[in-house]
């Protein structure tokens, strides 16, 4: 991918009724959350916009006075409106901006050029969409202890890196099935049978792999979805909750005083 090639998209928005862990930190926004000084989103930016490879950062979120008032960084940052949901916002984003586009969360306060830098090293150019992933063991060998939610499959465990690389139109079939199963959350008989029955019980099993269960979400979308396992735990380490706030906080003192 060409230098200055790509945009990026950092989901910031707030869903309906507020965010607990906003009101916990006392700020009108869980991305305004400090971490050693800085808000979580300004960490976030800095990281992405230090990629040679992004252009441009989108910054979805419901007040685009908080975007403005960023420190400058190499690249344009902009603000769009934040849809009800990231997958909603994800998919106004992507028909309005079209592909290549890379994807991140503001409460990941941990990431990593590099990581980034992995994940698009990684891409060969035969996915739709490349989601970033880390094992179970990385994760633990980088904060012993976590309670992180692990996807359980046959060949090992994973967490998600709210990380992802949408590369052809047809990710916009991806984004679709992720709002369907957005809105089927708390309907899980909708979600399984839209899922299948059978590969929700291998995975209930420990039967699935994880390319097999990628396989399928790829052929309900139509789409190619390729694994990018990266392998510095932190990558899965986002800020979800009070303890996690506490566990990046402790990570990030331990970087700067070694």
């Amino acid at each position: 991918m060409n230098e200055g090639s790509l945009t990026a998209l950092v989901l910031a928005g707030t869903r309906g009724g507020g965010d607990p862990l906003a009101e916990y930190a006392g700020v009108s926004h869980k991305a305004l959350i400090p971490v050693e000084g800085r808000p979580m989103l300004e960490r976030v930016v800095a990281a992405v916009a230090a990629v040679p490879q992004v252009g441009r950062i989108l910054v979805a979120i419901e007040r685009p006075e908080i975007v403005a008032a960023l420190p400058p960084q190499r690249v344009p940052v902009k603000a769009v409106p934040a849809a009800a949901g990231p997958s909603a916002s994800v998919a106004a984003v992507l028909a309005a901006e079209g592909t290549p586009l890379l994807v991140t969360t503001a409460d990941h306060a941990l990431l990593q050029p590099d990581w980034i830098q992995d994940m698009l090293r990684a891409d060969a150019g035969d996915a739709d969409a490349l989601v970033a992933l880390s094992r179970s063991e990385a994760v633990l060998a980088a904060a012993p202890g976590t309670q992180r939610t692990w996807l359980r499959f046959a060949d090992g465990n994973y967490s998600g890196c709210n990380l992802f690389l949408l590369r052809t139109p047809a990710t916009a079939r991806i984004v679709a099935l992720w709002q369907e199963v957005e809105a089927a959350r708390k309907r899980p008989l909708t979600l399984l049978r839209r899922l299948g029955f059978t590969y929700a019980l291998r995975y209930r099993l420990g039967w699935l792999s994880l390319a097999g269960a990628l396989g399928r979400l790829g052929r309900l979308a139509s789409a190619r979805i390729q694994p990018v396992i990266l392998q510095d735990g932190r990558a899965a380490i986002d800020v979800d909750k009070p303890a996690d706030l506490l566990l990046v906080r402790e990570l990030l003192a331990g970087i700067k005083h070694s």
